[in-house]
């Protein structure tokens, strides 16, 4: 009877079906992800999925009969579950940009290592040659996992201020990259034609790979930080099903294709949010660094500035108030006292809505993941081309850290760096209430036209504080 078991369990059409099981698990998942309500249980549904391709793998005969393996995949489970439970529940919302383009790249170096490995297991002395169908997939995840890991170190580092946030860029680097590209190519195709060399396979491959990774990220400015995170994210899904198909391993495929198809969308629709081409943004972005605006820029004469009572008494007599956030807001982590603002006023009868950008903050999503967390109802939350028709009927437009996505100019001053770029149309509002720290300027490093405009009024200060003081402002008019 033991043997029976045993047979059916490891019989390859059970494990078979277990892996779709898996990937069913995962594109419902996936599917889940779409809205706040529902990502939760699509989280968990993939996480599910995942367990059940993890049993399946060790149910393959020849990993079950290595102990050594098992006891490999069973420590850096418990390892990595260590490592990423705490990590994830403890980082605060304005780093979890950061922590995404950090697990991100975890992902992309896992797979480099993979291929790197299998390389050594395939080419023992006196070994055979990979076929084909294993070997240029491997070859090719190498390379673009090598990238991806490096990058997204890259935009980890810019996106947490360790490096500055403004492009680097060195003389003739896009011919450097040309040329570091056309070595990891090369190397590539010598190693396919059936040259076996370890050295190559690491500096040809791994190490020009990583530098490529460095060296393509580090020109691109924080204002498209967005699109990396994303452009990275696909890099990853592909490298990761490239190893599938290297492996013979279903899950791994569907799983990597997965991500690489989503990211790539989600790439997509970031540059044209930002109305960039992704070549664009990769040869060199701009922006970075919230710098004060240059010397010997345009004298656009003094703010008007406003105090908390004073927007209380305008946002209490409105009929309807929509809500612009933006980076500002994740740093003061203001989104609940932003809900509570929300409340108060909706007790009042004031129309409340919020306007969300595509690229607001430094990753996709994040002022929805940043709302969803304040349980702000996910019908208030309007997307760009839903709500920019309705402002000119807002009677005030309460923007709250957002600088470039509401800058005018890139509506209308064709020198700018970000003309053609759409934007919230906040402008056309009755009045703006702008929530700023300072005068500096935001991710993209350019100066705000709105901020000076007659129906503009500036309240300084942090973002929570301030709101704080107008929900208490607003509870006293009664």
């Amino acid at each position: 009877m033991t043997v029976v078991a045993t047979s059916f369990f490891q019989d390859s059409h059970f494990i078979a079906a277990l892996y779709i099981v898996a990937f069913t698990l995962f594109i419902i998942g996936l599917r889940g992800l779409a809205g706040p309500r529902t990502a939760p249980m699509g989280n968990r549904l993939a996480a599910v999925g995942m367990f059940i391709a993890f049993i399946a793998t060790l149910l393959i005969e020849h990993v079950i009969k290595s102990g050594s393996d098992v006891a490999l995949m069973a420590g850096g489970i418990i390892v990595g579950t260590a490592i990423g439970i705490p990590a994830a529940r403890g980082v605060r919302m304005t780093a979890m940009p950061q922590m995404v383009a950090l697990f991100n790249g975890v992902g992309g170096g896992a797979v480099a290592l993979i291929a790197w490995v299998e390389y050594r297991r395939r080419f023992p002395e006196g070994g055979e040659l990979w076929s084909a169908k294993s070997e240029i997939p491997s070859l090719f995840a190498a390379i673009v996992g090598s990238i991806s890991f490096w990058g997204s170190n890259i935009a980890f580092g810019k996106l947490q201020e360790i490096l500055p946030g403004r492009p680097i860029q060195l003389p003739g680097q896009r011919y450097v990259n040309g040329v570091l590209g056309l070595i990891a190519i090369s190397s590539a195709v010598v190693l396919a034609s059936g040259v076996h060399s370890e050295a190559l396979f690491v500096v040809g491959i791994l190490l020009t790979a990583a530098v490529l990774g460095n060296m393509v990220v580090l020109p691109i400015g924080g204002a498209d930080m967005p699109v990396v995170i994303s452009l990275l994210n696909a890099f990853t899904g592909v490298s990761a099903a490239m190893t599938g198909i290297a492996l013979n391993n279903t899950a791994l495929i569907v799983a990597g294709t997965l991500v690489g198809a989503s990211g790539s969308f989600l790439t997509n629709m970031m540059a044209v949010a930002m109305n960039r081409s992704v070549p664009a943004i990769v040869a060199g972005g701009f922006g970075g660094g919230g710098a004060a605006p240059a010397e010997g820029a345009e004298d656009r004469g003094p703010v008007r500035s406003t105090t908390a009572d004073d927007v209380a008494i305008q946002l209490t007599y409105a009929s309807r108030v929509v809500v612009v956030p933006g980076y500002g807001m994740a740093v003061a982590q203001a989104q609940h006292t932003v809900r509570e603002l929300m409340d108060e006023l909706q007790k009042r009868g004031v129309d409340v809505e919020f306007a969300i950008h595509p690229v607001a903050g430094r990753m996709p999503g994040h002022m929805n993941v940043l709302l969803a967390e304040a349980d702000v109802p996910y019908e208030k939350l309007k997307e760009m081309d839903e709500i920019n028709p309705e402002f000119p009927q807002t009677d005030v437009s309460l923007v709250i850290g957002a600088n470039d996505v509401t800058n005018p100019d890139a509506r209308e001053n064709e020198s700018s760096p970000i003309y053609g770029m759409p934007i919230l149309d906040v402008d056309k509002s009755s009045q703006v209430i702008v929530l700023k720290r300072s005068m500096n300027t935001g991710f993209a490093g350019i100066e705000n036209p709105l901020f000076y405009n007659e129906n503009t009024a500036l309240l300084f200060g942090d973002a929570k504080a301030s709101v704080q003081e107008i929900v208490s402002e607003v509870k006293e008019l009664g």
